[in-house]
């Protein structure tokens, strides 16, 4: 079965909108971007609307000088949450930066604090949007990873760490693997749940799959001027389960980011 991203993320905000209108104030999110590059600027458009539809003001805040730790904090005074646009510039020390956000702001969850309170488990600690995308879909389909073998393909601070952090802590048996595990292909075949992001196209065929697999798909990449994803689309024939990119995890990731908005602006009242 193939996962509607766009109808689950449709959800999410109708959920998100719902709490922010009880709130004294729409939540005011900080979007701060250092590059402007063809793809950053479709990105952000894409992000202004579905804050729109989570009840949100998003105001992006384009930065031309180089972009220092303190300047964060100073920008984030007035804000209900504050993204940072990645990928930073070539030079920006991106975990200096991300780590300045303050935690009660961290919407994407990309500072130390924020990542390290996910990681122990804390009661107020959100999820990073791509494990509470991951976190919706399972939840939608009953999908409970406890005791099941979960390969994650990837190591990435936005993908691969968080997601294996997260299945461990729900009782999965987890590996990680890179694009460049010699193993690659027989560790798969034995994976009841395969959630990738090594962002490689279709580096994962139907072949290395065992029948009625779970796989997320949460690498993008481009092929051929075309967004693809890790995962052949041909492996939605072997899946019980499959997200399709473009459409699948992206857009309900997105969503998830303006409901931990929300969350966060609940919490500042």
């Amino acid at each position: 079965m193939s996962i509607d991203g766009r109808a689950l993320a449709r959800e999410v905000l109708a959920r998100a909108k719902a709490r922010a209108e009880r709130l004294p104030h729409p939540p005011r999110v900080l979007a701060i971007v250092a590059s402007e590059t063809p793809a950053t600027k479709s990105y952000l458009a894409i992000k202004a609307k579905r804050a729109a539809d989570a009840g949100c003001v998003l105001e992006i805040r384009h930065i031309k000088s180089s972009l220092r730790p303190w300047d964060i904090f100073d920008m984030a005074k007035d804000a209900d949450a504050v993204i940072i646009q990645l990928p930073l510039p070539e030079g920006a020390d991106t975990k200096a930066l991300c780590d300045a956000i303050p935690v009660e702001k961290d919407a994407d969850v990309l500072s130390f604090a924020a990542r390290k309170k996910f990681e122990r488990g804390d009661t107020d600690a959100l999820l990073p949007p791509v494990v509470s995308a991951l976190r919706e879909i399972f939840t939608q389909n009953e999908i409970n990873p406890k005791g099941k073998r979960a390969v994650v393909v990837g190591k990435g601070f936005l993908v691969g760490a968080p997601v294996a952090a997260w299945l461990t802590g729900q009782g999965a048996d987890v590996s990680v693997l890179t694009s460049k595990s010699g193993d690659l292909a027989a560790t798969l075949g034995n994976a009841d749940i395969i959630i990738s992001g090594a962002g490689s196209p279709h580096l994962i065929k139907p072949e290395m799959l065992k029948q009625g697999v779970v796989l997320i798909d949460a690498g993008t990449s481009e092929s051929d001027g075309i967004l693809a994803g890790d995962a052949d689309p041909a492996c939605a024939d072997t899946c019980s389960l499959f997200t399709p990119v473009p459409g699948g995890v992206g857009p309900l990731a997105v969503a998830c980011l303006f409901e931990n908005a929300v969350t966060l602006a609940e919490h500042s009242v």
